[in-house]
């Protein structure tokens, strides 16, 4: 399964995100930085991080942890 991890530069909580990532087991996902896109910056900008799920669409928005991401997935 392809997940993506939306985040932006300079973001702490994006950090927090992918250190729960790890925690959860996921060690393999597409980071996507929004910033400087503004599609990306419209649909995520007050949003980051947010993690997704490529084969169904699903969006696990921030705050989330290693137990709710595993159910996520």
């Amino acid at each position: 399964m392809r997940l993506t991890l939306f985040q932006r530069d300079d973001c702490p909580l994006c950090d927090q995100a992918y250190e729960v990532l790890v925690a959860a087991g996921v060690a393999d996902f597409d980071p996507v930085w929004i910033d400087g896109d503004p599609g990306l910056e419209a649909s995520y900008g007050a949003r980051v991080p947010v993690l997704r799920r490529e084969d169904s669409g699903a969006e696990l928005d921030w705050p989330f942890n290693d137990e709710t991401v595993q159910r996520f997935l």
